[in-house]
């Protein structure tokens, strides 16, 4: 049976606090401290009810496992390093819950880092976790290359790339056809009559901006002997509302006008809607609107925002899959999932006829 406790919990001075240690957790069970370590450790080796009566010593004391010391000891961290390039995009967040989902079922938790597009912040938050001896690396890069993981690879620890491909032999990925998703969403608004169009793109060296504009490219060069098509390119510094809405007076002071607006994510075209908004222009009426990500709010926008979409929960998924299958499997083999967008078509893309 669990010791009872009754009253309220008594006040800790810090000050005096003592930490429980696996001695005094023995006690308390009635065991050896070999036993309360083999619970901890290899819970699988102690009988169930010696293993209950542990357990319920360790809630009753407060014990708290020196997890540093287990792994200094050749343990195991159960630990999983995340970092993404912004976590308040709804896009990252998404695939963080999907990895999260598939890696708390092995009884891993995550360490997240958002680096906002810092090479020194990503280099931190990676020299941190390697610290804390995670067993593996979930990461979107900030740089082109790869040369910052450099240290990860040569370490060994099992890492894998979040929404960015890696060449043969690197490291595992997940990816989107981020190519073909621009194609998708220039070649809509083409074949729905808009010949003056305007990308709202972020910066090129992240390579999804590189990809969406490369995709726009081939959209562009699919239809132009059938028809005369032109998009311009409006750099924005950052994939954030703010330079979203902020790019509109460039949009609306551009002559010709454009009829449609294409961005590279929806937080740009939240921040266009908003500015347009603003502004007194009519989406779509005065003009179209298409974004990428197909984030939840999207849909719940009025007009709802027509959008590319990226299983983002899915990649989380299929990182942490990749992730376990590194860490246990000695026969393991890098290698590529790849996932294909899909074009999303509602109100801020086409006029109600």
């Amino acid at each position: 049976m669990s010791p009872k406790r009754s009253g309220p919990t008594p006040k800790v001075d810090p000050k005096t606090w003592v930490p429980v240690t696996i001695r005094d957790v023995a006690k308390v069970a009635h065991v050896s401290t070999g036993t309360v370590s083999n619970v901890l450790n290899r819970p699988d080796i102690v009988a169930e009810s010696t293993r209950q009566r542990v357990l319920d010593a360790v809630e009753s004391t407060g014990f708290i496992r020196n997890t540093q010391a287990y792994q200094l000891r050749g343990g195991r961290s159960h630990t999983v390093g995340v970092v993404v390039l912004d976590v308040s995009n709804p896009f990252f967040t998404e695939m963080f819950r999907g990895a999260e989902s598939r890696l708390q079922s092995e009884g891993y938790v995550l360490m997240l880092g958002s680096t906002d597009d810092s090479i020194e912040r990503e280099a931190n938050f990676v020299r941190a976790m390697e610290e804390h001896r995670v067993e593996g690396v979930l990461i979107t890069p900030v740089a082109a290359d790869l040369v910052s993981l450099s240290g990860l690879k040569t370490r060994g620890v099992p890492t894998v790339l979040l929404d960015r491909k890696a060449t043969a032999d690197e490291f595992c990925s997940v990816t989107v056809d981020d190519v073909r998703g621009g194609e998708l969403a220039a070649r809509h608004l083409f074949e729905t009559g808009h010949a003056e169009v305007v990308f709202v793109n972020g910066p090129t060296t992240i390579r999804q901006c590189r990809d969406r504009r490369q995709g726009v490219r081939k959209a562009v060069r699919a239809v132009a002997k059938a028809k005369k098509v032109e998009v311009t390119e409006l750099s924005v510094g950052a994939l954030t509302v703010r330079n979203g809405e902020e790019a509109v007076d460039r949009i609306l002071a551009m002559s010709p006008r454009p009829t449609a607006v294409m961005c590279a994510n929806d937080l740009l075209a939240l921040g266009v809607l908003r500015g347009l908004a603003a502004h007194g222009v009519r989406v779509p009426d005065d003009l179209a609107v298409v974004g990428y990500d197909d984030l939840i709010f999207g849909s719940m926008l009025s007009p709802a925002l027509t959008s590319v979409r990226q299983p983002a929960l899915e990649l989380g998924v299929a990182a942490a899959e990749l992730l376990l299958d590194e860490v246990r499997n000695p026969d393991h083999r890098h290698r590529e999932v790849r996932f294909e967008p899909e074009l999303m078509v509602r109100a801020s893309s086409f006029k109600s006829s």
